[in-house]
């Protein structure tokens, strides 16, 4: 705690690099009616209805919705209740774990540090992290015993693998090689959080030590690249990865309410996470083995996770979009270059989508997926977290859309978050 402290001091006196001022000063996100940009009130008052409809139906307890475009927020309501037990309602400044929506602002933070001439996309992760060094891959695994065989691997894992899902590295608990899963188990690894006294540095290099699912580079398998990225920011930057995001991207976003571990008091403000159980809404524990369902509140509070560690509100997510929106700058202060920007949102690897690829930080609609219709223009990107939040921004109509929930296994089948994609697109009305 003192070696923090005094990290955290230092930095209060040394100026953050990645914060330049700009010349574009995009002002902050801020309220307007929705005909000044161009939104049919009415149209989106549809919204309203299908979240009133889907609590109804149990799909969902309660949920908070933002919509904004060109920079001004036309919509941002809250619905249902934020704990049952309690009857809380809802509140639009709530706050969610957003899980895998950390991904992108992990990338987001590795992307500043490349552009300060920090490493190469291609270079290879055990420039930076020497136990990635010669990789091997799971040839066998006997279920019995579990015990395993390996070989060795062609190529090593690059940082562009990291950011595209292509390291060759599993996921734990929602992998679906049951090898690898196992063998992560096995090993203690963390799939995203904990309440055990963990580290990121003692995690990720312990990972570094298991075998790959396959050959680095070789194709898109959802991973804990995203965490293994925490870490390399934790190196190139000689920051903890924590105060990194907090000194370099939430404090000047101005994204007050993300934290990988609320504060005292916000605390109260965190929504309870359910799931559907004999038709009623039952509060989620967690799993056995896994993780604990209460992990932003309680526990050692040491790990930070890359690719699904954080809580957020609607707001503070919808600022950092915005910032994406106006070409990684807002309220005068330069975060990414407009040239970086297109480097992330560029085509990096095949997802196996019949509507969408996937850059260095986000999946991104394509061609076919504007004809499928519902989703947005061309380049319109998104993801979501394992709690069932959802997110969207399109740069071409300067849409953001975001619906936070916080649920595993619904009662009834959640159709809320493709219902309000399709409802924000069609409430344009220029």
């Amino acid at each position: 705690m003192i070696l923090r402290f005094l990290i955290l001091s230092i930095l209060l006196f040394l100026p953050l690099i990645a914060q330049t001022p700009s010349g574009q000063k995009s002002p902050k996100l801020a309220k307007a009616s929705s005909r000044s940009v161009g939104m049919s009130s009415e149209r989106l008052a549809l919204i309203d209805k299908m979240a009133e409809e889907a609590i109804i139906n149990k799909e969902i307890p309660g949920l908070v919705a933002l919509v904004s475009r060109k920079g001004k927020i036309v919509y941002h309501k809250a619905f249902g209740l934020a704990n049952i037990e309690s009857d809380r309602k809802m509140e639009r400044n709530d706050i969610f774990r957003i899980a895998s929506q950390t991904k992108a602002i992990t990338s987001t933070a590795l992307m500043m540090l490349w552009e300060e001439g920090r490493f190469k996309l291609d270079d290879p992760v055990s420039k930076y992290i020497p136990e990635f060094s010669n990789p091997k891959l799971l040839d066998t695994y006997n279920e019995s015993d579990g015990s395993y065989t390996t070989i060795p691997a062609k190529n090593e894992i690059q940082i562009r693998h990291l950011l595209t899902h292509s390291s060759g590295l599993g996921y734990g608990l929602i992998d679906p090689n049951k090898g690898i899963k196992a063998i992560y188990s096995e090993a203690g690894i963390v799939d995203a959080w904990t309440t055990d006294p963990i580290i990121l540095a003692h995690n990720i290099k312990t990972l570094a030590t298991l075998p790959l699912v396959f050959e680095p580079g070789g194709r898109y398998r959802y991973s804990l690249g995203l965490d293994v990225a925490g870490y390399l920011i934790e190196v190139l930057s000689g920051m903890p990865f924590d105060l990194f995001l907090k000194e370099r991207l939430f404090k000047p976003l101005g994204m007050d309410d993300t934290y990988f571990y609320l504060t005292d008091d916000k605390a109260h403000r965190l929504v309870t996470t359910y799931e559907g159980k004999n038709e009623k809404w039952s509060k989620h524990h967690g799993v056995e083995g896994y993780y604990d369902a209460d992990f932003p509140l309680k526990g050692a509070k040491t790990y930070f996770s890359g690719g699904a560690g954080l809580s957020s509100t609607a707001y503070d997510y919808a600022t950092f979009l915005q910032m994406y929106l106006n070409g990684g700058e807002i309220n005068g202060i330069r975060f990414l270059s407009r040239t970086t920007i297109d480097t992330i949102m560029a085509n990096q690897i095949d997802i196996g989508s019949d509507t969408s690829y996937h850059g260095l930080a986000f999946s991104v609609l394509d061609k076919n997926g504007v004809a499928k219709g519902g989703l947005g223009s061309e380049g319109t990107f998104n993801w979501g977290g394992y709690f069932n939040s959802q997110y969207f921004a399109d740069p071409k109509e300067q849409v953001i859309g975001i619906i936070l929930k916080q649920t595993r296994n619904s009662i009834s089948p959640d159709t809320t978050g493709w219902k309000f994609r399709q409802l924000v697109f069609q409430a344009i009305d220029d």
